[in-house]
């Protein structure tokens, strides 16, 4: 069985204003002819689908448009969970539509553990060409990303300690369960097989999910948010159940191993989401999985990292007038058409920078999105500085503000900021979709 995991599309997401439709469009088409050149079996996606709860009709056309396209190839299988920035109820509402495709959606957690166990079939044909559709090829357990309400129930006067263990503990019973659910499931269609006049094969036990594991990797600007308040809740490798063959997880953009086994992976975002990943190399995860289970041992895996193309490259410049000169010259001669974010860090105060750099680019195919004065900022430091945006703060950095404006005392402010970013992440978590 190959399978391919992918995450984090995050389709919508403009850059600076700039919209990313033609990249997002680019990628599906490449992801669609791969699954076919693999001749891959199951597309498990694993969360931030969008990047709003509230996607645009063009995201929606190109995630609705690539599903029947692969759900048309040999891909027999396509599993989709919810991230942290999609609307549960918006990716449930064609669920049943979807499910004729063999299209499996998860948006959230239930009272039902079980709905999040999806028995993957295998059609096999016989000499008299009739499919034998009892067969099972593998179990996945589709886990969500599960809100802070689903799995913890808040007390009156809980410390951050106290949280984080609940949501640590409440993520781990939720695997748990749903797990326990797949072995019983296993050892059912394992236990058919031996009645089957067909080839018996091992049943792997495969789980997704969308969180924030100890000692991810992330970049700045990459737009990945802490999960639950106070950065809590990174979750070790030993908190999932040892019956799973392998977890494909989404939340970190970075393509990363987790752990020493190598069966825990994220596969990373498959466009780099700000200037902090223009460098990095994207990629998604074939896995394959073989052999027999004899005493219930993880089955023989094989991973194969297939790089994505690059649709839109990302340049990050930063220096003085001159660095930057040489810089888009050099991608001139190129004949490039890349992104350009520019951070200015010379002696010199250039009162009209903008219009130099934008001299500078005259003619050709690139674009200035983003442009930073490292020296006037360093002027006002301390206050908004002329040319500061909200692209230059996070919320945490505007509600500091606010504190120094009403000169809340020291000892007040870690209170006052705990239930802050509560009052964010509940914002967050709201489902805009669910009427």
């Amino acid at each position: 069985m190959k399978i391919l995991h992918t995450s984090d599309w995050h389709l919508g997401r403009s850059l600076y204003g700039r919209k990313r439709y033609n990249e997002f469009s680019a990628f599906l088409e490449w992801l669609a002819d791969t699954i076919a050149q693999q001749n891959i079996d199951v597309l498990l996606v694993a969360g931030d689908i969008f990047d709003t709860s509230t996607p645009s009709n063009k995201a929606q056309e190109l995630y609705y448009r690539f599903l029947c396209r692969v759900a048309n190839s040999c891909c027999r299988h396509i599993v989709v969970i919810a991230g942290n920035h999609d609307s549960p109820s918006f990716l449930n509402a064609p669920r049943e539509l979807l499910r004729v495709l063999n299209v499996h959606v998860v948006g959230a957690m239930t009272d039902r553990p079980e709905d999040e166990v999806i028995v993957i079939d295998d059609f096999k044909t016989g000499d008299a060409g009739l499919q034998d559709k009892g067969a099972c090829s593998a179990i996945i357990c589709a886990v969500p990303y599960l809100r802070d309400k689903d799995i913890r129930l808040v007390e009156a006067g809980e410390t951050i300690e106290n949280k984080q263990a609940k949501l640590l503990d409440g993520i781990r019973k939720h695997y748990e369960r749903v797990c326990t659910i797949a072995e019983q499931k296993r050892a059912e269609m394992m236990q058919q097989q031996l009645q089957s006049p067909y080839q018996k094969s091992a049943i792997p036990i495969i789980a997704m999910g969308h969180l924030f594991t100890a000692g991810g990797k992330t970049f700045d600007g990459d737009g990945v948010r802490e999960l639950y308040v106070g950065s809590l809740a990174h979750v070790d490798e030993n908190i999932f159940p040892p019956s799973i063959d392998y977890l494909a997880l989404g939340h970190l953009h970075v393509p990363q191993c987790v752990g020493q086994s190598g069966r825990i992976r994220y596969s990373g975002s498959p466009v780099p989401m700000g200037f902090g990943e223009a460098n990095q190399e994207k990629s998604v995860v074939i896995a394959e999985l073989s052999g027999q289970q004899p005493d219930n041992s993880h089955l023989q895996l094989h991973l194969f990292l297939q790089k994505i193309p690059c649709f839109q490259p990302l340049v990050g410049i930063s220096g003085s007038m001159e660095e930057i000169q040489n810089r888009i010259d050099a991608l001139r001669k190129d004949k490039s058409n890349a992104w350009i974010e520019i951070e200015y860090t010379g002696s010199e105060v250039i009162g009209n920078l903008r219009e130099r750099i934008e001299s500078l680019i005259d003619g050709t195919s690139m674009e200035i999105r983003r442009i930073r004065n490292k020296r006037v900022m360093e002027r006002v430091i301390g206050r908004m500085a002329d040319d500061e945006t909200l692209d230059d703060l996070n919320v945490n950095d505007v509600f500091e503000r606010c504190l120094d404006s009403v000169e809340v005392p020291p000892e007040d402010r870690p209170s006052m900021a705990q239930c802050y970013q509560e009052i964010v992440q509940n914002l967050l978590e709201e489902d805009k979709n669910d009427a």
